[in-house]
């Protein structure tokens, strides 16, 4: 039984991931895999774009790491401040969300961050630290001043 080597172009239940280089028989890889086109044949040509769209990626995501380390110094120098209405004894009415905070960044800093990369929970006045997960190894703590209006 002939084999010949296929890359995937799409998750296939049994054979392997999306990009994957893999061994089918011949039968199977013509009939199935080829015609539905879930692979193409893994020719130099193929292998080079392979190549090639992997590097663009790295260098993509490298630059967004470095971004994302750049946006990290600009907010771990600062201090925001969030003027909030609070009762007797510094307690707030609520907490301050993490939406309050990135539209304050906003504001402030005249930077987008999605609020859902902000970790807060803060439910009293004074200074806070908030984590903001700007990448998957980037963090940056951010000083939150709260005070009363």
């Amino acid at each position: 039984m002939a084999k010949i080597q296929v890359i995937l172009l799409e998750d296939v239940a049994g054979q392997g991931r999306k990009g994957e280089i893999v061994s089918v028989s011949d039968g199977y890889a013509h009939n199935f895999l080829l015609k539905n086109k879930k692979a193409v044949l893994a020719t130099a040509e193929e292998l080079q774009k392979i190549e090639n769209r992997k590097k663009k990626e790295a260098k993509k995501h490298e630059e967004e790491r470095q971004k994302a380390i750049e946006v990290k110094k600009i907010l771990e120098g600062k201090v925001l401040t969030i003027s909030v209405k609070s009762g007797e004894n510094g307690k707030l009415f609520g907490a301050i969300t993490s939406k309050e905070i990135a539209s304050q960044i906003k504001e402030e800093l005249n930077l987008d961050i999605d609020k859902k990369k902000i970790e807060a929970n803060i439910k009293s006045l004074g200074t806070d630290e908030v984590s903001i997960k700007l990448f998957a190894d980037v963090k940056a703590i951010l000083k939150v001043n709260i005070v009363s209006k």
